[in-house]
């Protein structure tokens, strides 16, 4: 059974309106409604989410289906799935199943008694059956409704475009029509594992970079394919977050993202299609300047101002510039807000996921470093990233803030280019270097905020005589442990200089 193959995205449930009145949709050759109601089973012990499994009955009109699927693998919205579907005649019957595994396993006697539902869904859907192009066909299909788990609810507000005919790009190419007006991100979880989110009754938060599943076997423009899916996975899934809530770790989250990617780049640049740097520099810019803006006011009162004012709760002046910053920020975030939520920055996120699905990076280019090795090149690639780390510890000076700057974004380059490829350094040594390097560049970035706080605090305090004098009790009160900060750092040059790598191996070897 061929796998179903769709792109998933999010939909204000303000502009579902909109989107039925879009003349690519009116062009359809077929519209249909459905209202579905579907249940969720499993064990108490969750044994088929934990074997990657979907078990689901849905009601459409008066008839119960069945369906099985493993459970999806989404790679930047877009999902590739395997389903079995088969009516429902009062108790499940898997024999539908052509994997004899997996029919096996469901069969259990033992487990079939174990099964209960855990949550359901229940929507509305509008369908639409589009043929762009002769021997394309599309199904574009508009859920409104809700999940309900233990007496929890979420809102269900996606659009979801089915490929049943044609290529890739053909799917990618509807989704940038319908989201030249309407914002519509891709939506990185599926309405299953929403539901057993609110079953398990966890709560939203920000969500750190995963481990990588690469193989020393893969191409380097395969790896390079992983971590770059991994990154924009870890954007969209802080994207809402960012969006509906102050929690600054949701920004921290979606930048650590995109560094992660802009070092991914860099690093593995020499295998890179043409154009595809050119393509998606410019987003990765934008994007970080407008979080880098929140995140810089964020640091600035919670890191800085913060201590002073607790020291001195009774320092007026310390108060005034406090409101000063947080209005600063408000603005700051509304900003942020309104730019995830543009057209066109869904629109660039969708183009950048089609070139990472594209046939650029399933045919590698030939290019230089493109003929060897993942462990050849990722060897290479890291000990020009230590080389470049070397240098810029020789040329660290601690009266040069830029220089202590410089050496601490090498460290960071060369900081992820470890966590791409650690399970590939033998033992745990890869891990201790993450850590030390992790370390260094926390002290160093405690260096850079307080020698930027200055600027920004001033630009705050505007011409405000008592805000300046606030600015003036801030820098003297950091200033014990700026210096401190100071005094390690030609202890921390030492390490640096000192630093090895092993080479990367395939285990076991």
């Amino acid at each position: 059974m061929p796998p179903q193959i769709t792109l998933k995205l999010s939909v204000s449930e303000k502009r579902h309106g909109a989107l039925h009145k879009h003349a690519v949709l009116q062009s359809a050759t077929r519209l249909e409604h459905q209202h579905l109601v579907s249940i969720y089973y499993d064990t108490d012990d969750l044994r088929l989410r934990n074997a990657g499994i979907i078990l689901r009955l849905r009601r459409n009109g008066e008839s119960w289906s069945q369906t099985v699927k493993r459970q999806d693998v989404t790679q930047g919205g877009l999902t590739r799935r395997l389903e079995w579907h088969d009516p429902y005649l009062g108790r499940f019957d898997f024999s539908v199943i052509d994997d004899a595994g997996l029919q096996k396993w469901l069969q259990r006697p033992k487990l079939e008694l174990k099964l209960k539902a855990i949550f359901e869904t229940n929507f509305h859907r509008s369908i639409w059956q589009l043929e762009p192009r002769h021997g394309v066909k599309i199904l574009a299909k508009l859920d409104q409704g809700s999940v309900i788990a233990a007496g929890r609810r979420a809102t269900i507000s996606e659009l979801e475009l089915q490929l049943l005919t044609g290529n890739l790009d053909e799917l990618y190419e509807l989704a940038l029509q319908l989201a030249q007006k309407e914002a519509l991100p891709l939506l990185p979880t599926a309405k299953s594992e929403r539901g057993y989110q609110l079953f398990l009754n966890q709560p939203r938060q920000a969500v750190k970079a995963g481990p990588l599943t690469i193989d020393p076997r893969d191409t380097p423009l395969e790896a390079f394919r992983i971590i770059a899916l991994a990154s924009f996975m870890q954007l969209q899934l802080n994207s809402e977050g960012a969006i509906l809530t102050d929690d600054p770790e949701y920004v921290h989250q979606m930048r650590v993202a995109m560094r992660r990617l802009r070092a991914a780049m860099r690093m593995f640049n020499p295998v890179l299609p043409t154009g595809f740097a050119e393509h998606l520099v410019p987003l990765l810019r934008e994007l970080m300047q407008q979080l880098g803006q929140a995140r810089d006011l964020d640091v600035l009162i919670a890191e800085i101002v913060a201590p002073v004012a607790q020291a001195l709760p009774l320092e007026p002046r310390l108060m005034e510039l406090t409101n000063a910053i947080t209005n600063r920020l408000f603005d700051v975030r509304a900003t942020t807000r309104a730019f995830l939520q543009r057209p066109a920055y869904g629109q660039r996120l969708l183009m950048s996921t089609q070139w990472l699905n594209s046939q650029d990076f399933v045919k590698p280019p030939d290019q230089a470093g493109a003929h060897l090795s993942l462990l050849e090149f990722a060897n290479k690639r890291l000990h020009r990233l230590l080389r470049n780390v070397l240098a810029l510890a020789n040329a660290a000076c601690v009266e040069d803030p830029a220089s202590l700057h410089s050496l601490r974004i090498g460290i960071k380059r060369l900081r992820y280019g470890i966590e791409f490829f650690g399970h590939m350094i033998p033992g745990n040594k890869g891990a201790k270097i993450v850590m030390r390097l992790a370390g260094l560049q926390e002290e160093l970035g405690q260096l850079n905020d307080l020698a930027s706080a200055g600027i920004l605090l001033m630009e705050c305090a505007g011409n405000d005589v008592q805000l300046r004098e606030a600015v003036t009790l801030i820098g003297g009160w950091h200033g014990t442990h700026h210096k401190a900060l100071l005094d390690d750092v030609p202890a921390k040059l030492k390490f640096i200089r000192g630093l090895k790598i092993p080479h990367l191996a395939c285990h076991g070897s």
